[in-house]
């Protein structure tokens, strides 16, 4: 078998995806928005042993795909006035200004979020400021964040990247020494972004989400929990996966 080989198997009726990576271990995940099954497997690793690893792990499977198939999802959006639009958590109604300006995004007031973007912009333009506008709002919040964070840690202060992640709130290459956050991280309250900040600067200390890592995390982060489980249950962004 070779690096990258993906196939479908069958366990009690539930499709896994079976992809073969140079590992060492067997690890399952189940993605959004609709409970997709992967296990990343080794290459010396059959699917009778996949087999044997998923069954016990069913009813964890089966809890959540029903929680991503019970989460609240926004319709999609064409960002034109009169839309709901997030941003650090708090709801606005979005203006669209049309003018030959500089393209922005704006806070008019507590309930108004101003768009400006040049006359006749389609919908994918007033996306892409929009998106501009989130990209810019985490970097600014990020640096101060991550230095803050990685020095009460103890943990070497590490690069990061704004990305748009499909399946994850962040991810974290400890042997790069390197974290990723969400571009959707900026939709929500700021202590949920973070959150995501310091499960992820936990990860180069421990790679797995052990005891050891939920330790680090009720050490300095009490809260975590009800930080993470608010994060799940907000509305997940409509969007084809």
């Amino acid at each position: 078998m070779t690096a990258g080989e993906k196939h479908i198997i069958t366990v009690s009726g539930i499709e896994v995806e079976v992809v073969r990576k140079a590992i060492k271990n067997l690890h399952l995940a189940v993605y959004p928005p609709e409970g997709h099954v992967r296990v990343a497997a080794p290459l010396r690793v059959d699917d009778d042993a996949v087999r044997l690893f998923t069954v016990p792990r069913l009813p964890w499977i089966r809890r959540q795909q029903a929680k991503f198939q019970g989460q609240a999802r926004q319709s999609a959006r064409d960002y034109v006035s009169g839309e709901s639009h997030y941003l650090w958590g708090h709801r606005y109604r979005l203006r669209v200004i049309e003018a030959e300006e500089v393209p922005q995004v704006k806070v008019a007031n507590k309930s108004t979020l101003l768009l400006t973007v040049p006359p006749n912009s389609d919908r994918s333009r007033r996306e892409a400021v929009m998106l501009a506008h989130y990209r810019a709002e985490l970097k600014a919040r990020l640096p101060g964040l991550v230095t803050a964070w990685s020095r009460y840690l103890g943990v070497t202060e590490p690069n990061w990247a704004v990305r748009q992640m499909k399946t994850k709130w962040g991810s974290c290459s400890p042997s790069a020494q390197r974290i990723s956050l969400n571009l959707e991280l900026a939709k929500k309250a700021p202590h949920c972004l973070e959150y995501v900040v310091v499960h992820e600067l936990a990860h180069l200390h421990e790679r797995h989400h052990n005891d050891r890592f939920r330790a680090l995390l009720d050490q300095h982060l009490p809260l975590w929990r009800s930080y993470r489980d608010e994060l799940n249950q907000s509305p997940l962004r409509s969007e084809t996966w």
